[in-house]
């Protein structure tokens, strides 16, 4: 069968594209950037890719019109407070124009669940989206799901990063709201269950684990499998913009998600009917099981996806406009040594940030994602997704990665913190063998210069030390 995935290279799409593949079916992945699916060679041998943005006008001539099955997962919650819904509406309507001209017999969509009047806007948009969907000329399945729990999920984070660092917790009264967690592994067997199933024909479907909990008892939930000691004291007066910026500040999620999260979140999200697991004979894993595998996962560094890797999880959403270093009127600060085993160097590039560190003066780099942090910057909450393997947009700290690639020995990165400019950091290992540590910097007006010239001294130790210490193969 052939099937086309959309959101190919976001966190349901990382997941779902392998049990096709393990499936035995042909798959076209649509993405906004070919550069930013972060697949092995073997894979991306067995896969078609198609570059494409839905948001925009599809020009469809050399499109792939030739599929049985489509994937809708596009997804816009991250990128804005306030025009998301607009953004989603007008992707589901470009879609539809699009299959029109295609062979597809069946769309599967994965929603939210709504069993309440008023909606919050995250869900409003996603029911908007499906009345769209149901537009159009084919059959139309949607899976409508609560809060996904799984390695690298959003929801999984957020409760990971409340849990692991805050003992006690003045928490907003939207803690004792109801919702039906899933695993990420049901969702899968769910999405790939209803292909070509005629049963599933133009019809909705609640799906969700077999625990109604609220958010409070999901947290003390994590708290109990990971063994900690957590205490939630929920007060009444914390407002929706404070409980943003609790979120915002305490977890790995940016502020326009956090508005967004705390909207839905007054909301419940519970199953009104268990249909599609009669059809589909699924039995749903455990809340606490769910938290279980997840952390086999990131335990065995076998994490496959991760919201934070998402562009909207950002600064920007284009690798393409900032693959190009700038010369002219950029500031620099180049440095170089030779190296004696270029194989082990490149290696201890690609494992630069995240638990391992920058390889010098970690509270100073710490110190400045603090700072970051409290400007309403990305920090360096997020980490890194693998220990030792990096991909085009990835999530690098407070970088992104923009070019990695081990056989040209090179990695470019891209700052998303807030600065008076905008910077680079690019590694690379010349024929002599030669590393090569070059940060860029195009200053945004006075300010930016003068920012620069400040950062002069702590560059000169910083820069120094780090090279001299990616440089040891000892």
């Amino acid at each position: 069968m052939k099937v086309l995935l959309t959101g190919a290279n976001g966190y349901i799409g990382m997941r779902l594209l392998p049990a096709l593949l393990e499936q035995g079916h042909e798959v076209i992945c649509c993405v906004r950037d070919k550069n930013r699916i972060p697949l092995d060679a073997d894979t991306l041998k067995r896969v078609e890719i198609v570059e494409v943005d839905f948001v925009k006008e599809v020009d469809t001539a050399n499109f792939p019109k030739e599929f049985d099955v489509a994937y809708y997962l596009i997804h816009s919650m991250s990128v804005s407070t306030s025009n998301f819904e607009e953004l989603e509406a007008k992707a589901a309507k470009n879609f539809n124009t699009y299959l029109q001209e295609t062979s597809v017999q069946q769309v599967i969509y994965l929603s939210g669940i709504v069993n309440e009047e008023q909606l919050s806007k995250h869900l409003s948009s996603r029911k908007k989206v499906e009345e769209i969907l149901y537009e159009g000329d084919y059959k139309l399945t949607v899976l409508r799901a609560g809060i996904v729990v799984g390695s690298g999920s959003s929801s999984f984070e957020i409760i990971r990063d409340l849990c692991e660092k805050l003992p006690i917790m003045i928490a907003p009264k939207w803690l004792k709201t109801k919702i039906q967690p899933i695993a990420i592994r049901d969702v899968i067997s769910y999405l790939s269950g209803v292909m070509l199933n005629e049963r599933c024909y133009n019809q909705s479907f609640d799906i969700g684990g077999p625990d109604i909990l609220t958010y409070k008892q999901m947290l003390l939930t994590y708290a109990k499998v990971r063994k900690l000691k957590l205490w939630i004291i929920s007060v009444p007066v914390m407002s929706p913009r404070l409980s943003s910026y609790w979120l915002y500040f305490v977890t790995s999620t940016t502020y326009k998600l956090a508005v967004n999260l705390v909207d839905s979140m007054k909301m419940e999200v519970v199953a009104s009917d268990n249909r599609i697991q009669e059809i589909i004979e699924i039995e749903p894993i455990s809340y606490e099981e769910s938290i279980r595998k997840a952390f086999i996962k990131i335990e065995q560094n076998l994490v496959t996806s991760s919201w934070k890797d998402s562009l909207v999880a950002g600064r920007f959403s284009n690798l393409k406009g900032y693959i190009q270093v700038p010369s002219y009127g950029c500031l620099k600060d180049d440095k170089k040594i030779k190296v004696s085993n270029p194989t082990q160097v490149i290696q201890n590039v690609w494992s630069i940030g995240g638990t391992k560190g920058w390889y010098y003066g970690n509270w100073l780099w710490k110190l400045r994602g603090f700072m970051d942090q409290l400007v309403g910057g990305v920090g360096l909450r997020r980490g890194r997704t693998h220990p030792d393997k990096i991909y085009a947009g990835d999530a690098l700290d407070f970088w992104r990665v923009i070019y990695a690639n081990k056989e040209d020995r090179r990695l470019l990165l891209f700052a998303e913190m807030k600065l008076p400019g905008e910077a680079w950091l690019e590694f690379c290992i010349d024929d002599n063998n030669v590393l090569h540590q070059t940060a860029t910097f195009r200053p945004l007006g006075l300010w930016g210069r003068i920012y620069w010239y400040t950062m002069l001294p702590f560059h000169y130790f910083i820069f120094g030390g780090m090279i001299r210490n990616i440089a040891k193969t000892n």
